[in-house]
């Protein structure tokens, strides 16, 4: 990329690398097991046979906390009877129709597929036992438009463990960094043909990897469940903080459209007849040996594919849910955007080396590893 970038510095305008789409989970580690809670009943003296009265008690006190700020702003709380809907779609129909440009813009409501706990009579040993499964239970989804992360959403699960997901988008974060900072630019979608001064709009993408994610991620949980210390009184259950999925986006943007328009079908011709999976597997982080043949021990599958979609041509190599793309976008009179984007939704396959015995504090990995993950290696 660095090469491509020097060799076509003169018709380039600016260039932007830094995250696009991330996705957080928060699991009560202390309640992901049968063990915990086991133990999260003994404590709160509650018997196997009264379980499911128990948990509905508290579940219904989850939901009433939850939406309770939803209730005293008057905004809607929508129950979705598909999960064909699309919610953003909907939820920035509801933004703009309310006039809506800062805190909460709605909640939806969705029953899905959730890990969660169940209580059955043992026919040999004629007892009651604590099981984990897989159920259906509420969802509850949380719009808004966040003071620093812009348009953003968070759902938490309202049944035990009660597990939290939050979904927020770097490009998103940047529009509004650069507007507090007074930093001129033109946006489209998610990315940007024009900035003022390329170069301080990268100095603010870089400062988003500077964020202690366990406390600000810890005030979303507080605002999903403000019934949270009061459910967990006499049992201490807090939030462990992984990245679920995360994107790390480069835009290349070209002075002129014709410029990139000549030169993207070469990039793709090259992208489908030049690279094979070992150059994959080497830009997803696979180690190869100096000959350059797969390890026999290697089971994945890798696959490439080019499509067209209404925002134009992108070609994907993917590597056992992870991928790097190339596409076109945003082709205006100010600039058009060539994005090299890294995309991550299976973390296991990756390895993150760290010292010996120098673990980092609960969550503080997140942003860094998110870093050094979601960037395609330097061959690419």
């Amino acid at each position: 990329m660095q090469e491509f970038i020097a060799k076509h510095r003169d018709e380039i305008t600016g260039v932007l690398s830094g995250f696009d789409r991330l996705v957080f989970r928060g699991t009560l580690r202390s309640l992901s097991h049968v063990n915990g809670m086991d133990i999260y009943l003994a404590m709160n003296k509650v018997l196997r046979k009264d379980f499911g009265r128990h948990v509905q008690q508290v579940s219904e006190r989850l939901k009433q906390a939850s939406l309770a700020e939803a209730v005293k702003r008057g905004r809607p709380v929508k129950y979705l009877t598909s999960p064909q809907v699309d919610k953003e779609a909907l939820v920035r129909k509801i933004a703009t129709q309310d006039g809506i440009r800062q805190g909460l813009i709605g909640v939806l409501t969705s029953v899905e597929l959730c890990r969660s706990f169940e209580v059955y009579r043992n026919r040999e040993t004629k007892q009651l036992d604590l099981v984990q499964r897989w159920r259906k239970c509420l969802f509850l989804y949380h719009y808004s438009i966040h003071p620093r992360w812009g348009f953003m959403h968070a759902r938490i699960q309202t049944w035990f463990p009660f597990s939290i997901q939050v979904c927020l988008n770097g490009r998103e974060w940047l529009a509004r960094q650069m507007a507090a900072a007074g930093l001129g630019f033109v946006r489209q979608d998610n990315c940007f043909p024009w900035v003022k001064d390329w170069a301080r709009a990268q100095r603010l993408l870089n400062a988003q990897l500077r964020v202690k994610w366990a406390s600000r991620l810890d005030e979303v949980a507080r605002q999903l469940n403000p019934a949270h210390e009061a459910i967990f009184r006499t049992f201490e259950a807090r939030y462990y903080w992984t990245t679920y999925q995360s994107e790390w986006a480069t835009d290349v943007v070209f002075r002129r459209a014709a410029t990139l328009r000549r030169l993207y079908p070469r990039l793709l011709h090259h992208a489908m007849t030049t690279l094979g999976s070992r150059d994959v597997m080497r830009y997803l982080g696979r180690r190869l040996p100096a000959g350059g043949e797969v390890p026999k021990n290697f089971h994945g599958e890798v696959v490439s594919d080019l499509r067209e979609r209404e925002e134009g041509v992108r070609i994907k190599h993917a590597l056992n849910g992870n991928s790097v793309k190339l596409y076109d976008k945003a082709f205006t009179a100010l600039g058009s955007v060539l994005r090299a984007e890294a995309t991550l939704h299976n973390g296991d396959d990756l390895r993150v080396y760290r010292p010996l015995g120098r673990r980092p504090p609960r969550g503080a990995r997140l942003a860094a590893d998110a870093t050094r993950d979601c960037r395609p290696a330097p061959a690419s």
